[in-house]
């Protein structure tokens, strides 16, 4: 049984999706303005990590993330640089495709562009015009929260705090400020714009979410993702509009991460803690320590990124990872244990329901290096079984499947690798060792660890150049 909780109800629930072993899931995308900051990927990972532990969990998930190509962030710096809207907004998209490979997030089903979909946003506002709740004024087009009974249910905005009559143009702006929206804008001076039935202009922000999502997952779906930051206006307004049109509920279940900040500030470029992945990464971070940083937090809680929780989660990282290469690279004596098929079986239901509780991650994580904790004093007591082995190593693929953060088992290294591997062994042996350490060195340059036991010396690959990244 999985539970949520929802901020629709503010209250945990189990879910129960409309149709049985299937869920339609839509995620707030990028708006392609610039390059994708940490805070944005703090929500990205709590969402994929929600989607993979439904497909563990045996769920068929749909996934819709739309791509806000048009608005007045996107349309104020293309001006600015004298660029078109297509031509500023395709950096940012080809960046986030790389950043979200670069960080394990499995890609959704369909990637809809807001400037893809006018024809289906301009169906949607003909609909709300013709119901009476929205109108038009000075060539734009807004919606009137007067006539929306259920306006605030989501934000847990009081009627009192409505702004009746009042409009406002501007995508965003803060809870206090609960005006009439603008569903279409009319045509500016120096701004793109479309020829529709309703005149030239273009869409406001908050429409373009109600109808590429409708029109992918259906007029009710069952969850709908963002940050806390989206519950107002947009995902307030996204309910609005959505359930005005159709008479029908929206989205089943609303999930929303709490805030990062930085060294316990609000991250700004103007304080100097602003960071992209791409600026991360140049410090020599490994991507995948900092996924496991990012979901290591529950989604609900506020999480505090600072250098030292990151070597903290790099730790955790290599503890797992080389508990994996102890697993790939030991030989085992034939048999099994008990003793073994216990661990695995507590590890996997304590797992399974720390992430069924309102994705509790902590519990999750607490299960697995339970185990390793376990597993690691039977091999250091040499009483692991070939196959306790490789029931462990099956156990790891399948809860990396949620986590995302391992290396793939090691594949044969090239031949002029292995014959430096061979090299750097013979100068050992000849104890000339600043030959033996240069090489180790090289190999480190190009993600290669080398790791001298009793054995021999064995290697694992691992994403980067491990470096300092404070």
């Amino acid at each position: 049984m999985i539970r949520f909780f929802n901020t629709l109800s503010g209250e945990i629930e189990i879910f129960e999706p409309l149709r049985p072993g299937e869920v339609r899931l839509y995620t707030c995308g990028p708006t392609v303005y610039d390059y994708a900051h940490i805070g944005n990927f703090r929500a990205y990972i709590f969402e994929d990590l929600l989607k993979r532990f439904l497909i563990y969990s045996g769920y068929k998930v749909f996934h819709v993330m739309n791509i806000t190509d048009v608005d007045d962030k996107t349309i104020r710096n293309s001006q600015a640089l004298g660029l078109s809207l297509a031509e500023y907004t395709k950096k940012y998209i080809e960046a986030f495709f790389e950043d979200i490979k670069t960080l394990n997030i499995l890609p959704a089903d369909v990637y809809p562009r807001a400037t893809e979909h006018i024809p289906e946003m301009v169906k949607l506002i003909k609909i709300l015009l013709a119901k009476g709740y929205a109108y038009e004024k000075d060539g734009s087009i807004y919606y009137s929260i007067a006539r929306f009974p259920g306006y605030g249910k989501l934000a847990k905005i009081k009627p009192e705090e409505l702004k009746i009559g009042a409009r406002i143009e501007a995508d965003e702006y803060e809870k206090e400020m609960a005006h009439d929206f603008a569903l279409w804008k009319k045509r500016k001076e120096g701004e793109p714009y479309w020829e529709t039935e309703l005149g030239p202009g273009r869409p406001g922000w908050h429409i373009e979410c109600s109808a590429m999502s409708m029109k992918y997952l259906g007029e009710t779906f069952d969850i709908h993702c963002g940050g806390v930051d989206n519950i107002f206006p947009h995902h307030e307004n996204e309910i609005a509009q959505s359930e005005a049109a159709t008479g029908k509920p929206f989205v089943r279940y609303w999930l929303h991460c709490h805030h990062l900040i930085v060294e316990g500030e609000k991250m700004s470029k103007s304080k100097g803690n602003f960071y992209t992945l791409r600026d991360l990464l140049a410090r020599g971070v490994d991507p995948l320590a900092l996924r496991f940083l990012l979901l290591s937090t529950h989604y609900r809680k506020t999480l505090n990124f600072t250098f030292e929780a990151l070597h903290q989660a790099a730790a955790s990282l290599d503890r797992l990872r080389d508990f994996q290469l102890e697993l790939e690279s030991r030989t085992f004596p034939e048999g099994e244990s008990q003793e073994i098929g216990e661990i695995i079986e507590t590890a996997t239901r304590e797992f399974r329901e720390g992430l069924s509780d309102d994705l509790n991650i902590s519990t999750a994580l607490s299960a697995i290096f339970s185990l390793v904790k376990k597993v690691n004093i039977q091999l250091q007591q040499g009483k692991l079984k070939l196959r306790d082995a490789l029931a462990l190593k099956r156990w790891l693929r399948e809860i990396d499947q949620v986590l995302a953060v391992l290396p793939p088992p090691p594949k044969e290294l090239p031949a002029e690798i292995m014959e430096k591997i061979k090299l750097r062994e013979k100068a050992r042996q000849e104890k000339n060792y600043a030959l033996a350490d240069r090489i180790r060195q090289e190999l480190l340059e190009q993600g290669i660890v080398l790791e001298d036991t009793r054995e021999g010396t064995r290697w694992k690959i691992i994403s980067r150049k491990k470096q300092s990244p404070s």
